[in-house]
Parts: C-alpha cells; structure tokens; sequence
C-alpha cells in the first residue's frame, strides 16, 4: 500500500494502530462513512493476489465500480 506517515490518497482506509489514529475513525469522520466491511473485504482479496502493488485509491475505484455501472 501507498501510506506514507500522513496517509495516503485514500486515508479513509486506514485502521488504527497501537501507535496511530487512523482516519477510519477518526473523529471527524465517524459517522459520515459506512461500508468499510464491504471495502475491507476487496482490500483482502485484491492484497492476496497483488500484495504490495495495488493502492488505497486503487481499492475505492474497485469498490465503486459497480455503482457507477447501475449508472449506466
């Protein structure tokens, strides 16, 4: 993955360590998010097949593809 010590381009992603507050739960962002278990669940799979290669970014645009298909 992508992060780096602030975050990445997707920080939403990041759980918490013993050492770090993610912004997943953060405070300004409880509350305003759900599906992580949806996400979390790809960025499983996706890191078993490509570990280390794929982003957080890359994780959101495979979890958003198939709303944008019932778009049309």
């Amino acid at each position: 993955m992508d992060h780096v010590l602030l975050g990445c381009d997707a920080s939403i992603l990041l759980d918490d360590t013993a050492t770090f507050t993610g912004e997943k739960n953060a405070f300004p962002n409880q509350n305003s998010v759900r599906g992580f278990e949806v996400i979390d669940t790809i960025k499983t799979r996706v890191e078993a097949a490509c570990n280390a290669t794929v982003s957080c970014a890359d994780i959101l645009a495979l979890a958003s593809r198939p709303g944008w298909s019932c778009l049309g």
